[in-house]
C-alpha cells in the first residue's frame, strides 16, 4: 500500500475486511474504483448504502429482503407443506437457480457451533418451531452444509420436529463433506433434492 496517501489506503482496508479478500485483492479493487468515472463511483457507494439501509430479513422466513415479507413467502403459488431449513439467506438464492423446489425456506443464520459459543437459542429455531403449529407442514427439508456443526444442527432439529409427525429428510449430497451450498452449481443440487433421504 502507499503509506502517503492515506484515503487509498483506507479504500483497500475496507475492502480487505470483505471475506476471501486478500490485501492484494483489495488493491487491485481500490486502484479499478480510482479508475472509473466519479459518476460510476458514487453509483457504485450508493448502492452500498442504499443495500444497507433497505435491505433486511423477511419476519416469516429469515431471507433478505427489502419489504416486509420475502417474494418466497408471498407467493401463494409455492408448496406450503414444506419448509427447506438453511444455514444463511444466500443458500436460498441457490436453490431458487435450480428451478427444482417450490416449496418455502426458513433460514437459520448460522449452525450450532459450541467452539464458537452459538447453541441453539442463538439460531432462528424457536422461529422455525413456531411455523409448524398449525399443520400445514408435512415436510421438513435440512439442507445445512455437509459439516460437523451442519450435521449436528440438522440432528438436533430433526429430534424437535419428530414428534410433531413431520417427515424430516436431510439432502443426498452429491456434494464433498467440508463444502459450502453457495459454490455448488444446480445441477448437483437438483440430484441432491430429488435424492434426499428421511432422517
Amino acid at each position: 500500500m502507499n503509506k502517503s496517501i492515506v484515503p487509498l489506503n483506507e479504500l483497500v482496508n475496507q475492502f480487505a475486511k470483505l471475506p476471501g479478500i486478500g490485501v492484494k485483492t483489495a488493491q487491485r479493487l481500490a486502484y479499478s474504483i480510482l479508475e472509473q468515472p466519479p459518476e460510476n463511483a458514487k453509483a457504485f457507494a450508493d448502492a452500498l448504502i442504499n443495500a444497507k439501509e433497505k435491505i433486511h430479513f423477511c419476519k416469516i422466513c429469515g431471507a433478505l429482503t427489502d419489504s416486509e415479507t420475502c417474494y418466497v413467502c408471498d407467493d401463494m403459488l409455492r408448496d406450503r407443506s414444506t419448509i427447506c431449513v438453511v444455514e444463511e439467506p444466500r443458500d436460498i438464492y441457490v436453490f431458487e437457480k435450480t428451478r427444482e423446489y417450490n416449496g418455502l425456506y426458513h433460514v437459520l443464520h448460522g449452525v450450532i457451533s459450541p467452539l464458537d459459543n452459538v447453541g441453539p437459542e442463538k439460531l432462528k429455531i424457536k422461529e422455525l418451531m413456531a411455523r409448524l403449529g398449525d399443520g400445514t407442514v408435512k415436510e421438513i427439508i435440512m439442507a445445512t452444509n455437509p459439516t460437523v456443526e451442519g450435521e449436528a444442527t440438522a440432528s438436533y432439529i430433526s429430534r424437535l420436529v419428530k414428534p410433531m409427525n413431520i417427515k424430516v429428510t436431510r439432502l443426498a449430497y452429491g456434494i464433498p463433506v467440508g463444502s459450502d451450498l453457495e459454490y455448488a452449481d444446480e445441477y448437483t443440487l437438483t440430484r441432491a433434492i430429488r435424492g434426499r433421504n428421511e432422517i
